[in-house]
């Protein structure tokens, strides 16, 4: 290391900025126009420059360091670009390749690449945004940020350049094309984007043992992969807002790299899960003569919320199979011990919990995610749930009631007397239960058309109002909270209920991970579009991830045609990303090597069926928290939704965006729709239940007459069709 050269640290550069944005006497090394933009790039000492300007009225700059002083530049023809540049210096030569929205929308893709002719060390460089005024001054601007990373998730910045009237911009760093430099230089992507004004945008981290970040000889490696999307009419009310967040997201979705979703066995896997809950002794502990599971491998006490969440996955296992499953009638047979008569509500833990527990501490959400599952259940005709459910439904109310529908973050179940009231991290209570707390009012409402239940879940989804961004406090509650939202559109007509649901997307996917991560050992597995469970929290986790995708199938469910495109594409592209992210989870598909040794709650076994509760972005060892009972229904609530049983035919018909209709037409055609969004392509698969699947000869055409081949592949006929759009199938089975 000592014989690499080093770009030594240099102060913050907003006055040399300014001095490099006044009008310069040159030619620049390039000029387009997109959209409204007059864009430059000029090449000043050791950096290049993608200057965008409205008329006279300033903009941004990006500011991409070359690190040669003596670089000179010559332009290249490369196809579908609007300009490229190559710039060869003594320290290496660089690449900048300038792309942009063919439509004419003011989105830019600013690419940069590097190849050092020796070792280079990179202690410092500024980050690479820089707002401008009609002088070029950074310093006399005005912005404000209305999101901004958070740890490893997406390397965004959302914001308005007010001074000059510039716009609303959603700027990202495509971390997925950066993970050469990031494994190269033994750095992490850990909240790289963000600043303060004016000094925003991404820093490239450094090796954090060494503080620089070596570039090998020789070895070319993306630097940057920068991408704007500007609207000029910002929109500011908190839903206006979060709409646009998320349609300028939806615009530049595809230049973030999104992977093809693998397909996996789900259908096999929660077989496996059932048989492991059965039969596993670390899964299952007695009391009372009853049966109850841990909520990890022989580990921690029962707990109200593990066994219904496993009894409501059961419940739509048996509505797929049509056939009751044993373990649902367990289950419910204890769960009555749950039930304070004196409070008139399920408590977490058993009355004979162990004295190291409070049994009357509760965490906000944890009062209220039992009752959602209850009412699944009853909803679904069980009536011992349904009894238990509205013997527990007042007390809840009595709780929202009391915390003004802004819940803390812990409380003592029997007076309501604050243990926790806000989360360090952001110094905010769970900001999200209100959401949660809205559904399971519908699910109420629902059941007896008591429109006090109405009221409440709009009060609930009214108390939320101006969080903006802060919303997320849990993934899937905020999920739980956009279903409600457009529930509540569905049933009272009133469209700013359709709105406030953005404002919940926007926050659920403001703390996403749209990348592909292939840092050290989060190559054996895929983090792209997942959450991270907690707003604060390190890691993706398996309950938060399959909860998610069954709301959001609720949300796309009660949408239908009326969700803007771009929220439609989201929503919809993270359920079909889940099904391939959530297969990792699973310790038997991950090597060995990258399974954690020390373990908070409970051990490891890989033989059996449960999911880990953690998988990290940033290369950790997955399930340092511990594998999850409490998720076993992620394979079974997969399964149900992507798997479709067509009586009499030899096959299970798989598709990884929602079907929302299939009708039997004679005993070897059926038609089918699928509700996916108009811009993108999903798998249809027909999965053999024969010995020779080959013995099927299917036939697949568009509502349009259009033939799409369905080939043959690892046991399996597939096709990629269109994602909405309805299909005529066909089969035949040679005898």
């Amino acid at each position: 290391m000592s014989q690499a050269d080093t770009v030594q640290a240099i102060d913050p550069v907003t006055v040399r900025a300014s001095a490099v944005l006044r009008e310069a006497s040159e030619a620049p090394a390039a000029a387009v126009r997109q959209g409204g933009l007059d864009i430059e790039v000029r090449l000043v000492d050791d950096a290049l420059w993608v200057v965008m300007r409205r008329g006279d009225a300033g903009g941004l700059a990006l500011r991409m360091p070359v690190f040669s002083p003596d670089a000179r530049c010559r332009g290249l023809k490369i196809p579908g670009s609007i300009a490229a540049l190559e710039c060869e210096g003594s320290l290496g030569t660089s690449r900048l390749v300038l792309t942009a929205d063919p439509f004419g929308l003011e989105q830019l893709r600013a690419t940069l690449t590097f190849k050092p002719t020796r070792d280079l060390a990179i202690e410092w460089v500024p980050r690479d945004l820089v707002p401008f005024d009609v002088k070029g001054d950074a310093a006399q601007t005005l912005g404000h940020v209305e999101a901004r990373q958070r740890k490893t998730n997406t390397a965004l910045l959302y914001f308005t350049l007010e001074r000059p009237a510039f716009g609303k911009v959603l700027y990202l760093q495509n971390l997925t094309a950066l993970n050469d430099y990031f494994n190269m230089t033994g750095s992490k992507p850990t909240e790289v984007v963000g600043g303060d004004w004016p000094d925003l945008g991404y820093r490239p981290p450094v090796n954090p043992e060494t503080g620089k970040a070596i570039l090998k000889t020789g070895q070319k490696v993306t630097l940057y992969d920068t991408i704007l999307s500007i609207r000029a009419y910002p929109q500011q009310e908190e839903t206006d807002s979060a709409w646009q967040f998320l349609d300028m997201l939806g615009a530049v979705y595809e230049w973030l790299s999104p992977p093809t979703p693998a397909l996996h066995d789900w259908n096999a896997r929660a077989e496996a899960t059932l048989w492991d809950l059965e039969n596993s002794p670390e899964a299952r502990v007695r009391h009372y003569g009853h049966t109850y599971f841990h909520p990890y491998t022989a580990s921690e006490y029962p707990d109200v919320m593990v066994q219904l969440s496993i009894a409501s996955a059961l419940q739509d296992w048996s509505r797929w199979t049509g056939e009751a499953h044993p373990l649902s009638r367990e289950i419910m047979a204890g769960i009555g011990k749950f039930y304070d008569d004196k409070l008139k509500t399920l408590r977490r833990y058993l009355p004979n919990v162990g004295k190291d527990k409070d049994a009357d501490a509760v965490d906000s959400w944890y009062l209220y995610h039992p009752l959602l599952n209850l009412s699944n259940l009853a909803l679904a005709g069980d009536e011992k749930a349904r009894e238990l459910f509205l013997a527990s439904i007042d007390y809840g109310i009595r709780a929202a009631r009391h915390f003004k529908y802004k819940w803390p973050v812990m409380y003592k179940i029997d007076d309501f007397s604050v243990i926790t009231d806000v989360a360090e991290a952001d110094d905010r209570g769970q900001t999200d239960v209100g959401g949660i707390y809205a559904w399971v009012m519908l699910q109420a409402f629902e059941l007896t058309h008591d429109e006090r239940f109405l009221s409440e879940a709009e009060t609930a989804i009214s108390a939320a109002e101006g969080m903006r961004f802060d919303l997320n406090y849990q993934a899937n509650l905020t999920a739980w909270g956009a279903a409600a939202c457009i529930r509540l559109w569905r049933i009272t007509n009133r469209k700013e209920h359709l709105d406030q649901s953005y404002v919940y997307l926007a926050s659920f996917f403001h703390n996403s991970q749209i990348w592909k991560s292939d840092i050290g050992l989060a190559r054996h597995w895929t983090n792209f579009l997942g959450v991270t469970c907690l707003q604060d929290a390190p890691y993706m986790a398996a309950y938060e991830c399959f909860d998610s995708y069954a709301a959001f199938e609720r949300y796309l469910d009660y949408g239908g045609p009326h969700l803007i495109p771009s929220v439609k594409l989201l929503v919809n592209e993270f359920c079909r990303h889940a099904l391939d992210r959530g297969w990792y989870y699973y310790p038997d598909a991950i090597p060995p090597e990258a399974l954690a040794s020390e373990i908070r709650n409970g051990h490891i076994d890989p033989e059996l069926n449960f999911p880990l509760e953690d998988l990290y972005a940033d290369g950790q060892k997955a399930g340092q928290v511990g594998q999850e009972i409490y998720g076993s229904g992620a394979a079974l609530v997969y399964a149900t939704r992507t798997l479709h049983r067509i009586e009499g035919a030899p096959f299970l018909l798989f598709c990884d965006s929602f079907v929302r209709a299939i009708h039997r037409l004679d005993e070897g055609t059926l038609n089918l729709r699928i509700d996916g969004p108009d811009t993108t392509k999903v798998r249809l698969a027909l999965l053999p239940t024969i010995t020779k699947g080959k013995e099927i000869a299917p036939r697949l055409w568009t509502s349009d007459q259009k033939v799409m081949e369905m080939e043959w592949a690892e046991g399996r006929y597939e096709a990629w069709v269109p994602a909405n759009l309805a299909l005529l199938l066909a089969w035949t089975q040679a005898a």
